[in-house]
C-alpha cells in the first residue's frame, strides 16, 4: 500500500505507507496508490443532480487523458437537446476522493464537462471557476467558503407516508437533544469517520431544530473545494443512510410543521494568504474591514435575484415563508438584513473572519450558490456599496425576499449581475446561448408544473365549499 496525500486545495486523503507520495495532479497514480478499483467520474447539472459513469481503474489513463462521454440532454438541466454533441467530462485530479466506506475500492473524481473541446458554459463547476477567476483578476482576491449541510432522515411507513426515521424523535423542541443524537449514533459516527478519513476535519454533529433533522460540519476551504465537498457529502449521506433503510433528504421543507433545511454559506475573501475581512478598528463594531462591508452590501443589494439561486425549488419558499413551526421558530430569513451574531438575519456576522449567508437551502446547487454570491459581493466591492446600519430596521428599508420561486425568477431576470454570474462561462451571451435565460425558463416551467397540479390542500378547501 502507498500513501495518497493531497495539498490544501484537494478533497481526498487516504493514509497507508508513508514512504510513497502520489502527485495530486496525476489521477492514475492517485487511483493506483489508494487501491481504487472503480472511479465515479461525477458532475452535477444546474439542478444539482449528481451524474456519473463508473470507470474501472484499468481505464483510468483514458479517463485522465480523454474524459468520459455523456448524452447531455439525458443528463438533465445542462442546456442541451437530443441532437447536440456529447458532453465530455474531464476529471480534476485535485478532487480525487477515495470512498471505500461506501464501497470497497470506490472513489469519486469531480469533472468539468466540455463540448467540442471547450468548457461547457452550462456546467455549474465551470461557472464557479469563471466567477472565481474574475474575482482574482479584478480584485486580487480568493474566495473561501464553509457550508452547513442540513438534512432529514426519514422513512416511508406501510401506507407510503413520509415519517421520521427515528420513531422516538418526537419532542416538541428536539434541537441538540443528546438522546436523539445517540439513537442515530451509528449513522452520524459513520459519516463523521468518513469525513475525517478524507481530511475534511469534521468538528461537530448535531440534531437540528426539526424532528429527524441533522447537521454534520466540516472545515472551510477554498470555494471550489467546499462546493465539491457539499456534493460529495450529499452523496455519502444518501448512501450511508440507505444502508440503514433510511432516506437522507435535502428537500428544503419536507414537513409543513417543522423547520426547513438550509445550506448556510460562510464566506470570506483572502489576499496574499491572509483574510481580507478582519479589522479590529471597525467602528461599526462587528470587526470587519471595509472590503468585507462592501462585499456584504453587494449580496444584500442583489438578495432578491440571488434567492432564485439560493432557493431554486418550489419547495424553497415553503421554508422562507414559514410563519411558525412546532419548535417555535423557522430560522429562515424573510428580509435582506445583516447583523452580528443574530440568526434572524439574511447575513449573520458571527465574527470578524467571515459572513454567514443564511438564505440558501438544501436544494441549492453549491457551485451556483457560491458563484452568484461571490458575483454579488464583487459588485458591492466594485461599486463601493454600503450595507447600511447594522441590524437595519428588520427589513422595512428593503423589499422582503421573494414569496415564491416565480417571484424570485422575476427578480433574477431583472438583475444583470446575478444573470452575469450564470453566464460567466459564456463567451458571447446571446438569447439562444444565455445560461441565465435557460435557467430562468426551466425554473418557470418547474413553478407552473407544480401550479397545474391539484393537491390535498385544494381538495380540503374547495371540494364542498360551494
Amino acid at each position: 500500500m502507498t500513501r495518497v496525500t493531497a495539498d490544501s486545495t484537494t478533497n481526498g486523503r487516504v493514509d497507508a505507507d508513508p514512504t510513497a507520495v502520489a502527485r495530486p495532479d496525476d489521477l492514475a497514480a492517485l487511483a493506483h496508490a489508494s487501491g481504487t478499483t472503480f472511479i465515479l467520474a461525477l458532475f452535477v447539472d444546474l439542478n444539482g443532480k449528481p451524474c456519473a459513469k463508473l470507470v474501472p481503474v484499468e481505464a483510468v489513463e483514458e479517463l485522465q487523458n480523454d474524459g468520459v462521454g455523456f448524452a447531455g440532454y439525458a443528463v438533465g438541466a445542462m442546456g442541451q437537446e437530443p441532437k447536440d454533441p456529447d458532453l465530455i467530462a474531464l476529471p480534476d485530479p485535485s478532487s480525487f476522493t477515495p470512498i471505500p466506506f461506501v464501497r470497497e475500492g470506490l472513489a469519486i473524481v469531480h469533472c468539468d464537462p466540455h463540448v467540442n473541446g471547450t468548457p461547457w458554459p452550462y456546467a455549474p463547476r465551470v461557472i464557479l471557476r469563471n466567477v472565481l477567476d474574475r474575482l482574482r483578476t479584478e480584485q486580487g482576491l480568493e474566495a473561501y467558503a464553509g457550508a452547513e449541510v442540513e438534512y432529514f432522515l426519514v422513512r416511508r411507513d406501510a401506507s407510503g407516508k413520509l415519517v421520521t426515521a427515528d420513531p422516538g424523535d418526537n419532542a416538541a423542541q428536539p434541537c441538540y437533544d443528546a438522546r436523539g443524537v445517540t439513537r442515530m449514533y451509528e449513522h452520524l459516527a459513520a459519516v463523521s469517520r468518513a469525513m475525517n478519513t478524507l481530511g475534511w476535519e469534521n468538528y461537530a454533529n448535531d440534531h437540528e431544530d426539526g424532528n429527524g433533522q441533522f447537521e454534520q460540519n466540516f472545515a472551510y476551504a477554498d470555494a471550489m473545494t467546499t462546493a465539491d465537498r457539499v456534493i460529495t457529502l450529499r452523496y455519502l449521506l444518501s448512501m450511508i443512510a440507505e444502508e440503514r433503510d433510511m432516506i437522507a433528504t435535502f428537500m428544503p421543507k419536507p414537513f409543513a410543521d417543522r423547520t426547513g433545511s438550509g445550506l448556510h454559506l460562510h464566506l470570506s475573501l483572502w489576499r496574499d494568504g491572509a483574510s481580507a475581512f478582519p479589522d479590529a478598528a471597525d467602528e461599526r463594531g462587528l470587526g470587519l474591514s471595509e472590503v468585507a462591508y462592501e462585499f456584504t452590501a453587494g449580496i444584500l443589494e442583489h438578495a432578491g435575484a440571488l434567492q432564485a439561486i439560493l432557493g431554486p425549488s418550489v419547495n424553497s419558499y415553503k421554508r422562507t415563508g414559514a410563519v411558525s413551526t412546532t419548535s417555535g421558530a423557522s430560522w429562515a430569513p424573510r428580509f435582506p438584513t445583516y447583523g452580528g451574531n443574530d440568526r434572524t438575519h439574511f447575513i449573520r456576522i458571527p465574527d470578524g473572519h467571515r459572513i454567514e449567508l443564511r438564505g440558501g437551502d438544501g436544494s441549492a446547487n453549491p457551485y451556483l450558490a457560491i458563484a452568484a454570491s461571490v458575483a454579488a459581493g464583487l459588485d458591492g466591492i466594485t461599486r463601493s456599496l454600503d450595507p447600511g446600519t447594522v441590524g437595519g430596521d428588520n427589513g422595512t428599508s428593503r423589499a422582503a425576499l421573494p414569496q415564491t420561486l416565480l417571484h424570485a425568477v422575476d427578480a433574477l431576470d431583472a438583475d444583470p449581475v446575478i444573470r452575469g454570474a450564470l453566464d460567466a462561462a459564456t463567451v458571447e451571451p446571446e438569447e439562444t446561448k444565455s445560461v441565465a435565460d435557460y435557467f430562468s425558463r426551466i425554473k418557470r416551467e418547474e413553478f407552473f408544473s407544480w401550479h397545474s397540479t391539484v393537491g390535498s390542500w385544494e381538495l380540503d378547501r374547495y371540494l364542498t365549499a360551494y
